[in-house]
C-alpha cells in the first residue's frame, strides 16, 4: 500500500493562489484576558505558516478592579504601539464559575479590546472549545496539553506560562481560521 503524505503547507499543495487570496503576511495579537493576568501573544503568518514574535502576560495589581483595567488597558496599548497588530483574535466571554467572574473577566476584555483601537485592527472572537479543537484537536483538552501543542507547533524550546501559551492558542486558531478560509475561497473560486 502507497502511503499519502500530509501537506505541511499550501505550498505543498500546489495550489494556485489567486491574487489577494492570503496577503503575504499578517500580524496577529492574540489576547487572554483577565483581571489579574492578561496573557498576550504576537504571531506572523502567512499562506505557507506562523512564525512566532513575542509573548507574555501583563500582571496587575492594585486594590480596584479600575486600577487593574487601567493597567490592562496601557499594557496593551504598548504592544499595540510596539507591534502593530493587523488582526486581534480574543477569547470570547464565558460562565466558567460564576456570574461575578464572568463580568470581570468581560470588564478585563474591554480594557484589553479598547487598547487596540489605535490601529483599527480587524477583531475576531473564538469560544475556548474552538481553541482547544483548533491547537489540539479536541475540544475538551487540558491546559497542559494545549500549552504542549503550542510549543510544538511554534517549536519554542524554552517555559512557557500558561497565560501566554492560552494567548498563543488563540492567535494560532486565527491563523487556522484564516488558511481555512483562504482554502475554501480558492476551492470556490475554481469551482465557477
Amino acid at each position: 500500500m502507497r502511503r499519502l503524505r500530509r501537506p505541511h503547507s499550501l505550498a505543498s499543495l500546489k495550489m494556485p493562489l489567486r491574487e489577494g487570496a492570503l496577503p503575504a503576511q499578517v500580524r496577529i495579537l492574540g489576547l487572554d484576558p483577565g483581571s489579574q493576568r492578561t496573557g498576550y501573544a504576537v504571531i506572523d503568518a502567512n499562506g505557507a505558516g506562523v512564525a512566532y514574535v513575542v509573548s507574555g502576560a501583563i500582571r496587575t495589581n492594585g486594590e480596584s478592579m479600575a486600577e487593574r483595567l487601567q493597567q490592562i488597558f496601557l499594557g496593551v496599548d504598548r504592544l499595540v504601539s510596539e507591534f502593530r497588530p493587523d488582526e486581534v483574535a480574543i477569547e470570547r466571554v464565558f460562565m466558567h464559575r460564576n456570574a461575578d467572574s464572568a463580568l470581570k473577566l468581560g470588564q478585563a476584555r474591554g480594557a484589553a479590546l479598547s487598547a487596540t483601537f489605535t490601529v483599527r485592527p480587524r477583531v475576531f472572537e473564538y469560544a475556548p472549545r474552538e481553541v482547544k479543537l483548533a491547537v489540539v484537536g479536541t475540544g475538551a483538552a487540558q491546559k497542559e496539553q494545549v500549552q504542549l501543542m503550542v510549543k510544538r507547533l511554534l517549536q519554542i524550546s524554552g517555559p512557557l506560562t500558561e497565560d501566554a501559551a492560552d494567548a498563543l492558542a488563540i492567535a494560532l486558531c486565527h491563523a487556522h481560521a484564516r488558511r481555512m478560509q483562504a482554502l475554501a475561497s480558492l476551492v470556490l473560486g475554481a469551482a465557477r
